[in-house]
């Protein structure tokens, strides 16, 4: 029994098959379909995904946080994600073209050419998100995608390729490089871990429970866990918790003492403190100048 659950937990492979005719796949979901897997998962395509409304939760690797106004992200071949949408945010649709390095041959990205493209997937494994105006741009491009078919939609897909490889608007999200070619003995037991704090974070999780999770000791987990992750444990829980915060106080009418509280925090300076340490501002100033970008 206690195998079947440890298997359940373990990121998993998602086999991607692209239609006859093409040589990546490329799809549209709406809000009530369950676009992407709501687990964390793996897969060797490269995926880039395009949200153009709505907002939740990312976890890319090793980076948490939490988003509003959509997003448009680059997530490198293999690195571990939670799917986007369906129970994770309340997202209008979604775009997402999911395709290897090698999509164009062995070779092609090695030409003079797509020197900035082939850049741009090296970055990739890094989680990259755009912003401004290259998501805008770029989710224009990829909507017209969607109605393109053989050569026009090849060159579509090159031309975002290269945009996204020329902008500046990006930020790295998975700054740490976790991706399964570098951590493949590793995913195990981080999704044990990443599992348990997601079930757990309102709890107090003692170091002492977490570390016989994966059957450690203390003092080899808290070693393990700042190698894999560059963060230690109580910095990671605490990320999870604002992280949860934002999300409450962008989707909920609720207090600041209210979400402190249900983000796992009973200690309203604690969380103040926390909150402006990864966030670089107040519980309250964050919803309200969230309302006015809203407005």
């Amino acid at each position: 029994m206690k195998t079947n659950r440890r298997k359940s937990l373990q990121p998993k492979l998602k086999r991607i098959v692209p239609s006859a005719g093409n040589s990546f796949y490329v799809k549209r979901f709406i809000q009530t379909e369950n676009n992407t897997l709501p687990y964390w998962h793996f897969h060797p395509e490269i995926e880039l995904v395009y949200i153009n409304y709505g907002h939740g939760k990312r976890h890319i690797g090793n980076h948490i946080s939490y988003y509003h106004d959509g997003d448009l992200l680059l997530i490198g071949s293999n690195v571990p994600h939670y799917g986007f949408a369906g129970r994770l945010t309340k997202n209008e649709s979604e775009i997402i073209v999911q395709f290897l390095p090698d999509f164009m041959g062995p070779g092609f990205l090695s030409s003079i050419e797509m020197k900035e493209i082939n850049l741009l997937i090296q970055k990739s494994t890094q989680g990259l998100s755009f912003s401004g105006r290259t998501k805008e741009k770029v989710g224009i491009k990829l909507t017209q995608l969607l109605n393109l078919k053989g050569f026009d939609r090849l060159i579509k897909f090159l031309d975002i390729l290269r945009t996204l490889a020329l902008s500046k608007e990006v930020d790295i999200l998975n700054a740490g490089g976790m991706f399964l070619e570098v951590y493949a003995n590793e995913h195990d037991r981080m999704t044990l871990i990443y599992d348990y704090v997601a079930n757990h974070f309102t709890d107090i999780i003692e170091l002492e429970k977490i570390a016989s999770v994966v059957s450690m000791t203390v003092p080899s987990f808290c070693r393990y866990f700042k190698k894999v992750t560059g963060k230690t444990f109580t910095q990671y829980v605490n990320e999870y918790r604002i992280v949860h915060a934002q999300k409450l106080l962008s989707e909920q009418d609720m207090t600041i003492t209210e979400v402190s509280l249900t983000s796992g925090f009973n200690n309203i300076s604690h969380f103040n403190k926390q909150f402006k340490l990864h966030t670089l501002k107040s519980p309250r100033d964050y919803r309200k100048e969230l309302t006015k970008v809203i407005q």
